[in-house]
């Protein structure tokens, strides 16, 4: 499936994805900001701890920027807050497995230990939630445009359910046939 502008505006999804978008791009921004209050060396690996995790002024700087961008998605919200989570989960995703591998080597730039791994692959988990909710699952609602989507024969057949429901019921005369109106009148 493509992603596509798919929702209405105000589509209930789209809160979901923006809270999911804000909590994420908060805490980012907070633990950033915490770096920087520290005021930490840009490439120092030695191993200063802030909230748990090993950082330095490089990812301090990539966690504000990261945290201001998912919080600019959230504030657009809708498909782009679900895109956004989508892209920004898969990124950390592959942070995390990235340096996973680059534990105490010389390639640890951002000073990651095995917390911020594990961070890393939290906050993938949680960005990748909020970005697929309601795009991917077994039962989505019939009224939801990526079912619809899918299903494009039952939706139509839905929809026309319901416009047959929505029109008011004819008058029907005893042989079953619906009456459009009086008889004409007999000259007489």
């Amino acid at each position: 499936m493509k992603l596509r502008d798919e929702l209405p505006v105000d589509h209930r999804l789209a809160t979901v994805y923006r809270y999911g978008a804000g909590l994420c791009g908060v805490t980012l921004l907070v633990f950033g900001c915490l770096g920087f209050a520290d005021r930490l060396s840009p490439f120092d690996t030695g191993g200063t701890r802030i909230a748990g995790l090993s950082t330095n002024g490089l990812l301090s700087l990539i966690s504000v920027v990261v945290g201001l961008v998912l919080l600019a998605g959230a504030v657009v919200g809708g498909n782009t807050a679900s895109t956004l989570n989508l892209t920004v989960g898969t990124l950390f995703l592959l942070s995390g497995y990235i340096h996973l591998f680059t534990l105490d080597r010389s390639a640890n730039v951002l000073d990651f230990g095995m917390s911020n791994v594990i961070f890393a692959f939290v906050m993938a988990l949680l960005l990748l939630t909020f970005g697929m909710y309601g795009r991917v699952s077994g039962r989505l609602p019939h009224d939801n445009p990526y079912w619809r989507r899918r299903h494009p024969r039952e939706a139509a057949r839905a929809s026309l359910e319901a416009r047959r429901r929505a029109r008011p019921s004819e008058p029907t005369s005893a042989a079953g046939s619906a009456t459009a109106g009086p008889l004409p009148r007999r000259p007489e």
